[in-house]
């Protein structure tokens, strides 16, 4: 009754390889959008989801700012409290929002995250700035894929996903 991710991840190779191309998941949404409605997902849906989720499912961004921010933490040797972690988990949630439609915006919001926590340097992030466009990179991957993922979902929640269109679509 599902799909398999790797099906999926076929399915939009070439939106992918745009998005590798221009770090920005923006440059492929007519094209994704106009393949998860192939795939069987309702017009409706798609054309809600989908535009939504690049302002509000950036879950690549979140992983991002989450994970930089205990990195750069543990390379200061900052000691960060279970409840400081948190915070951070929260507020990179909160502001992986302010990081849609510009590439690299993720590092510069991560400014704005690690200043939440005043014990971790935000002078930390010159750790990670010689990596941040291959980890733009693959934020913006990520957040196609979750946006992919999130149309077929809520299609299928719906009653708007045609099950056997999708599967012919993943089949080639």
């Amino acid at each position: 009754n599902g799909f398999s991710i790797f099906s999926l991840v076929r399915y939009i190779k070439d939106e992918l390889l745009l998005v590798l191309a221009t770090s920005s998941s923006e440059a492929a949404l007519p094209s994704l959008m106009e393949k998860m409605e192939k795939a069987g997902a309702a017009r409706s849906v798609v054309s809600l989801v989908i535009p939504t989720g690049y302002s509000f499912n950036l879950d690549g961004t979140n992983i991002y700012m989450t994970i930089a921010a205990l990195f750069i933490a543990q390379a200061t040797n900052t000691d960060l409290s279970i409840a400081d972690q948190i915070l951070l988990l929260l507020i990179a949630m909160l502001s992986s929002k302010g990081a849609a439609g510009v590439t690299g915006a993720g590092f510069i919001t991560l400014a704005a995250t690690l200043s939440v926590v005043p014990s971790v340097p935000v002078a930390g992030m010159a750790l990670i700035l010689g990596v941040d466009r291959f980890m733009s990179e693959c934020r913006a991957l990520t957040n196609l894929v979750g946006n992919a993922v999130a149309s077929l979902v809520v299609a299928r929640w719906e009653g708007e996903l045609d099950q056997s269109r999708m599967e012919a679509a993943f089949r080639g």
